[in-house]
């Protein structure tokens, strides 16, 4: 695997990531540089280190996660589009401060799916895998920021609105994954 090939997988395993975080970013009002690099951080720990997992049990893990990660995937971003459709309708509004610990891990195990398998291929290709995980985490970070960022500058629009439209966007990476 050259130099640009890891570049290009490590852009394309971001796009879950900017597209999450981009709806994260229109959900959050408050805390938002907390918000923003906790998310990126996860975003990034999980996609450095999920090809790793891969690389080094890919035989056993490729053959059981492969056929199913489009499942996983979209069980998750459908129950998390769900909650966030389902709190724009409660009756008891609470005021969104900080992402929750449960809500980071789930998105991040989400995104980082594809980047496990990504890990079985590296090793099937009999490229290392130090480089492609160290930068397919810092660009997982630099574009979950960079997502939350361009999400948030839509803060002005109703809350409900918001994360109905959040929600929408987990939702269809959800059935963009089962497809």
């Amino acid at each position: 695997m050259n130099t640009f090939e890891v570049i290009m997988l490590a852009m394309a395993l971001g796009i879950d990531c900017i597209v999450v975080s981009f709806a994260q970013g229109v959900i959050y009002k408050d805390n938002r540089i907390r918000n923003s690099l906790l998310l990126a951080l996860t975003m990034g720990l999980f996609q450095g280190i999920m090809p790793c997992i891969g690389y080094f049990g890919a035989t056993p893990i490729y053959d059981y996660v492969e056929p199913y990660s489009h499942l996983i995937v979209f069980t998750i971003f459908m129950l998390l589009g769900i909650k966030f459709i389902l709190d724009a309708f409660g009756k008891k509004k609470v005021k969104l401060c900080s992402i929750s610990l449960s809500c980071l891990i789930s998105m991040g195990v989400a995104t980082s799916i594809d980047a496990l398998v990504a890990g079985a291929s590296i090793k099937f290709s009999q490229a290392e895998i130090l480089f492609p995980a160290v930068l397919i985490g810092i660009v997982s970070f630099i574009m979950s920021f960079i997502g939350f960022w361009a999400g948030n500058t839509y803060i002005k629009l109703p809350s409900k609105f918001l994360e109905i439209f959040g929600g929408l966007i987990l939702i269809f990476l959800g059935i963009q994954a089962l497809l």
